[in-house]
């Protein structure tokens, strides 16, 4: 592997670079006096990084590791990879914060549900080590053991639910079997509904799984039991799962900032729609996370339009400084072209490591950027590898992936319709779905050279997604080929602005009372409609709740958003109150309502004096009725009964 150091020192100026042909062997004393000086230190080895972690001493923890040997060196354009290994260099050193853990806890209870005995043994397996019980589904001629060391029971599961630690199944024709089964298993009168909780479940019913994405689902083991191997797995991974783990608290939610509802109607339901594994659930007018759930998919949070859900590993801002290093690091030390493949650590690693040992390697322009799960990658963190200098962008999925990935498809089509809207010609932003890494190499040896925007966008990222997202179309767009104002989006992208009939609108402005991030706002003198584009989340609350049904999205990017004043959608002469004279309402709908009511109701006769009424505020109308000593039921028509509000919602619900 050929280091160029003079390119790797020109992407990282301000770096002291010694490089080694033996670092982990005959020139060890050159790493123990690195490490014992101050400042950051980054060893470019990953095969030997236990060795040099032990040898650090006091200060494994502030040593960063990276690997530019698969994901570099080891490559048939391996002399051309300097400016790369500059940049992966610098991607690293970009510090990530720590996040929470959530803590999970296992008594070793199981649940071993089976159809035969297949079930029982994995249940002799695992005796010596868990508190086992076996349930088996509609059992057949099964012989019982001589001696009970476990409960057998019969049963099928009507339900699951729970997570690692807490599982609770309901289940259907339980029963226990008679302690005089001789030659097979006769069983008491089942009963249905009945509840078992455990901590830990393996499915060997070879039915399909009782949970969504259940690969996801901690705690919950499942294999084929035609496959003894994969049964045998399943028993040794159970075996251990005894006693307290940690693991990420993938997202922070802030329940306040959440869009999903008001006044019972739903608004934005992004993340609900996407959450592989049933984490999220509706809670009143926003959502609820269940982090023992939660597997970190993070698709929740890169379409979460409001910033009520971030993803913590790491935070949206850090994976910006991280895409800013690199590509900035990369075009400094001459790189060209430059293709952000993003990629996790479960798949996408060990297919560039075949594909580097095995075969060409990485070309020299594709930057690899591992990731926790590539579902976590929003549409700020394209743009704003487009605005840094990316020519073009890929994500290395699975051929058959682990979960739904419709939030990073949809992601890809808001930012492929964004790229091309501003001018940005070629196939920009895709997917590579593979499991061999030699069809990796050809699909990335295939990309076309694009061009980049010159000079990149070198603005620094702090704030949410949403902060994030705006700075980086800004500058996107300050550097585009073919700047234009507005680009339309697909149905479902988080920006956008509205469509109101005007002739239909009525200011009642419920559509405002129901806004959660002020787009849509009101005036205390006048009776007005006002919008603010850069403000709307196309949550679709204002649509649910009005009245007349006269709102629509329109999901698009006006640049002019950002710098645009209040814009006036609706606004009306007040009506005046006729006894004190201050506003209370439209004027053209208190004539309306009037004109309506004159002559045609009974409680209004043509010409009364009572119409004044209905030119009044709430105050003096209330007033008036006291002094005239006005009784609403006198005089009621015997087949016009006073209606009540339970009648006027139950006629609505019917018009619905």
């Amino acid at each position: 592997m050929r280091l160029d150091t003079a390119v790797i020192r020109r992407g990282c100026p301000n770096c002291e670079i010694k490089s080694f042909r033996h670092l982990c062997g005959a020139e060890l004393g050159h790493f123990r006096a690195a490490a014992k000086a101050d400042g950051p230190l980054t060893v470019a080895c990953t095969q030997q990084a236990a060795q040099f972690s032990d040898e650090a001493g006091e200060r494994p923890d502030e040593i960063t590791f990276v690997n530019i040997r698969e994901t570099a060196g080891w490559s048939r354009d391996g002399a051309d990879t300097g400016a790369k290994m500059s940049a992966l260099l610098a991607a690293a050193a970009i510090p990530r914060p720590d996040y929470p853990l959530v803590t999970m806890s296992s008594d070793g209870v199981i649940l071993i549900y089976g159809r035969d005995e297949a079930a029982i043994e994995a249940g002799r397996l695992l005796a010596d080590h868990l508190d086992v019980t076996v349930m088996l589904k509609q059992p057949t001629d099964i012989t019982p053991p001589a001696a009970t060391v476990f409960p057998i029971v019969k049963g099928t599961i009507r339900n699951a639910k729970g997570h690692f630690g807490a599982f609770e199944f309901t289940i259907d024709d339980y029963a226990r079997p008679r302690p005089s089964s001789r030659d097979r298993f006769v069983f008491e009168p089942p009963r249905n509904a009945a509840t078992s909780r455990c901590d830990l479940m393996l499915d060997l019913s070879g039915e399909p799984p009782l949970f969504p994405a259940h690969d996801l689902r901690d705690g919950y083991l499942r294999a084929d039991p035609k496959d003894p191997a994969a049964v045998l797995r399943a028993v040794l991974a159970a075996r251990d799962l005894i006693g307290s783990f940690d693991k990420p608290r993938y997202v922070d939610f802030t329940p306040g900032l959440c869009a999903h509802s008001r006044s019972k109607l739903t608004g934005c339901h992004r993340c609900l729609d996407l959450c592989p594994t049933g984490a999220i659930t509706p809670a009143g007018d926003h959502v609820a996370v269940n982090a023992e759930v939660c597997a970190g998919c993070g698709q929740c949070a890169a379409a979460c339009p409001t910033g009520a859900v971030s993803y913590a590993l790491p935070p949206a801002d850090t994976q910006l400084q991280i895409l800013r290093a690199m590509l900035l690091t990369y075009h400094e030390a001459g790189g060209a072209h430059p293709v952000v493949m993003l990629h996790d650590s479960q798949h996408g690693t060990p297919l560039i490591d075949a594909l580097a040992r095995h075969g060409d390697g990485l070309p020299a322009n594709v930057l690899p950027l591992a990731v926790n799960e590539l579902t976590q990658v929003g549409l700020e963190a394209v743009i704003g590898a487009f605005a840094y200098g990316a020519s073009a962008v890929r994500f290395l999925l699975r051929a058959r992936p682990r979960h739904e990935v419709t939030g990073l498809l949809q992601t890809i089509a808001m930012a492929e319709a964004i790229l091309a809207g501003l001018g940005f010609d070629g196939h920009r932003v895709a997917t590579i779905e593979t499991d061999d890494p030699d069809a990796l190499g050809a699909q990335l040896g295939g990309i076309e050279m694009l061009a980049t925007v010159e000079p990149p966008a070198t603005f620094r990222t702090v704030g949410k997604r949403r902060d994030l997202l705006r700075f980086a179309l800004s500058e996107l767009h300050r550097l585009a080929p073919k700047p234009v104002d507005v680009i339309a989006l697909p149905q479902g992208a988080p920006i956008g602005a509205i469509s109101v009939k005007t002739d239909g609108c009525t200011l009642c402005l419920s559509c405002v009372s129901a806004c959660p991030t002020g787009a849509l706002r009101d005036d205390p003198e006048r009776p007005v409609l006002k919008f603010v584009e850069d403000a709307c989340v196309q949550c679709g609350l204002c649509q649910s709740t009005c009245p007349e049904k006269v709102i629509t999205l329109k999901p698009q990017i006006d640049f002019r958003a950002a710098r645009a004043s209040t814009v006036v959608i609706k606004e009306e002469e007040p009506a005046l109150c006729i006894r004190c004279g201050i506003p209370f309402g439209v004027k053209s709908t208190i004539d309306r309502i009037a004109a309506k009511l004159e002559g045609r109701h009974w409680m209004y006769p043509a010409g009364d004096k009572r119409l004044e009424a209905l030119r009044m505020c709430a105050d003096c109308r209330v007033i008036l009725m006291s002094e005239q000593q006005f009784d609403p039921f006198q005089g009621v028509p015997e087949r016009a009964p006073p209606r009540t509000t339970d009648d006027y919602l139950r006629r609505r619900e019917n018009k619905d």
